[in-house]
């Protein structure tokens, strides 16, 4: 085993016990591993806090595993060590990673062939706003709607940490953009570029409708729900619905495959219609079967966001920070839906 020295013989990692309260999550610690063939440790620089957490509090994530487990769906860190075959010139160097869960500590370890280059001179909890949201919309927008420059597209939640990023990656694209969000936020999306729509507006819908009485290309919804319905409608002849998730029924109790199925199902009804119009469930681990060709795909689109966010073309917008101990209060912040951007976890102090 390859290794950078590190003061540290113990991962401290933050715990999801049960379906609690943010401030049930639970901290513990354990010995610091020797990385395994393939494989390289991470020293965690700065992981997130995403809408997946917060389902999975409630075990409501679609396929998130048995309690307990240690979340975080992403991570951007130093490598300290590898292991045999990995190449020891990886040591020292900082990378991003998608985890789906185990991110929310001290450090990592991973395989290899997961970790995306970070380019030199990028902030860490900069980088960490851009790593899942931005190969999230990323993907959404030029491999799953395919829009053209010239085109409208709908993004709800657009002061998300995925929203965010997704009007940014649109406006460089040459794309024009609606978003929905509350007032508070107006501003914000404005000097991004965007025509903001206030989301707790009975005439949400209409009020996109005034904005493009021709329709759109694209509606991102994370929504789901009744609205959907209201978001394929938006659609004109050629148009995309890109369904993300399922927030309107995340505090629904019972089987948390149900909405998601349910979905599946509309969608599917929706494709065969002869309507002109397009529906589709985005899924960041699509073809992860094939781990070879799911790796070159993450690796080539993560790096193209990583190169804007480097050149300025993406700026980051980072909610808030908060040190790994201080996890329940960084959740319940997300939780708020007071803040735009993403929240980000970084290191305690030493």
């Amino acid at each position: 085993m390859e290794a950078l020295m590190n003061a540290t013989h113990t991962v401290t990692e933050i715990v999801m016990p049960g379906p609690v309260e943010p401030d049930g999550l639970q901290v513990r610690t354990r010995p610091m591993p020797e990385p395994a063939a393939g494989h390289a440790l991470l020293r965690m620089d700065a992981t997130g806090v995403s809408f997946a957490e917060q389902q999975m509090r409630r075990g409501k994530y679609y396929d998130q595993p048995a309690f307990p487990f240690v979340p975080g769906y992403d991570v951007v860190g130093t490598v300290i060590a590898v292991g045999a075959g990995v190449d020891p010139a990886m040591i020292g160097h900082r990378f991003a990673a998608i985890t789906k869960i185990g991110s929310w500590a001290s450090h990592l370890e991973l395989h290899a062939g997961d970790l995306v280059g970070i380019p030199d001179g990028v902030d860490p909890a900069a980088a960490e706003t851009v790593v899942v949201n931005g190969l999230t919309a990323w993907q959404m927008l030029h491999r799953t709607a395919k829009v053209r420059r010239g085109g409208t597209i709908v993004v709800l939640g657009a002061n998300g940490g995925v929203g965010t990023t997704l009007v940014q990656l649109a406006r460089h694209a040459g794309i024009t953009v609606i978003g929905t969000a509350s007032p508070r936020h107006h501003d914000m999306l404005r000097a991004l570029g965007v025509t903001p729509v206030d989301y707790r507006d009975p005439a949400m819908y209409d009020r996109i409708r005034e904005a493009a009485p021709d329709g759109v290309d694209a509606v991102f919804d994370h929504v789901g729900g009744p609205g959907l319905e209201r978001s394929w409608q938006l659609l004109r002849h050629g148009g995309t619905l890109v369904s993300y998730g399922t927030a309107a029924t995340k505090d629904e109790a019972g089987n948390s495959q149900l909405p998601v199925l349910k979905l599946f199902g509309r969608l599917a009804l929706w494709n065969y219609a002869p309507n002109g119009r397009g529906a589709h469930f985005y899924n960041l681990w699509a073809g992860h079967r094939n781990i070879s060709a799911y790796r070159a795909r993450m690796r080539e689109d993560l790096t193209a966001v990583l190169r804007l966010l480097a050149d300025g073309v993406l700026t980051p917008q980072i909610a808030a920070r908060f040190p790994l101990s201080e996890a329940p209060a960084a959740l319940a912040l997300a939780e708020s839906r007071t803040v735009a951007g993403k929240v980000v976890l970084v290191p305690d102090a030493a």
